[in-house]
């Protein structure tokens, strides 16, 4: 392979890539061919709903090549779909928007882990910690039984 001609970072819907001015912006700089990236893209991701919003970090090449990576769609995204809402809200801390369960919390965790080769060495409990946080910036409330207590617990408090 020849020497990198820079990074692009996307967010696309799995199975769904088409040439569009939000992907040819970041890869036509690059001289990476959309049609290319969007036909091999939508290969890779055509078992997953195409509701899913894939993140993807591209490497291009000076002889026009590519390789990318897939990771799972941002917490936000998992989290909205949990709590049924289009967006977190206007004031979190002072407006709660939803609620989701604990158990979704740690589904969340499961689906991240699953996907991202870097969150496979992060405990559960730990990554599950983070969602809850990410939850509790959008507005929307972790209810459950005993186990949200742990979950809910911050250091000094």
């Amino acid at each position: 392979m020849s020497s990198i001609k820079g990074t692009a970072r996307l967010l696309v819907l799995a199975g769904s890539a088409k040439p569009s001015p939000a992907i040819g912006q970041a890869l036509g700089p690059l001289g990476v061919n959309m049609m290319e990236f969007c036909k091999d893209f939508n290969a890779k991701t055509a078992t997953l709903k195409t509701s899913a919003l894939m993140r993807v970090k591209l490497t291009a090449y000076e002889d026009r090549t590519f390789k990318y990576s897939l990771f799972a769609p941002p917490t936000s995204w998992f989290l909205k779909r949990c709590a049924g809402i289009q967006k977190g809200a206007g004031a979190p801390g002072k407006e709660v928007v939803a609620s989701v369960s604990v158990k979704a919390v740690y589904e969340i965790a499961k689906s991240k882990q699953a996907f991202d080769p870097v969150l496979q060495e992060i405990p559960l409990q730990s990554l599950a910690k983070t969602i809850v946080a990410s939850a509790k910036s959008m507005g929307i409330q972790i209810v459950g039984g005993n186990s949200s207590k742990k979950l809910l617990v911050t250091e000094g408090k």
